[in-house]
């Protein structure tokens, strides 16, 4: 596997999550790390974007709530999401660039947000 995501589950609206998503060392030359969400019957989309210099951007949708970040020396990428509203509610995919002009991505984790 060379991206395992993992922290998705189940919140009240209001709440909050963290996803991980971790880099196997195969994949060398990692650039940009990113996340995105795909709804039930709606396209997959951007969510968030980390640069290898920590620039970072993120969807409209959910700037001032989401905090990505990364940990090169773990090869790993994080998404804080707090105040979670239920159109957050979708499969979280993390994704990787690297150097070599090849894109990785993880399997998907879900994050439900209900009351």
């Amino acid at each position: 596997v060379q991206l395992q995501a993992s922290g998705g589950g189940s919140v009240q609206p209001g709440g909050s999550l963290r996803l991980s998503c971790a880099a196997s060392r195969s994949i060398r030359s990692i650039s940009d790390m990113a996340w995105y969400r795909q709804a039930p019957g709606k396209q997959r989309e951007l969510v968030a974007r980390v640069t290898t210099i920590s620039r970072t951007n993120y969807a409209d949708s959910v700037k001032g709530r989401f905090i990505i970040s990364r940990d090169p020396a773990a090869n790993t990428v994080y998404l804080q999401m707090n105040s979670l509203k239920p159109e957050d509610t979708a499969v979280y995919y993390c994704h990787v660039n690297s150097y070599y002009g090849t894109d990785y991505w993880g399997k998907g984790t879900q994050v439900t947000v209900s009351s």
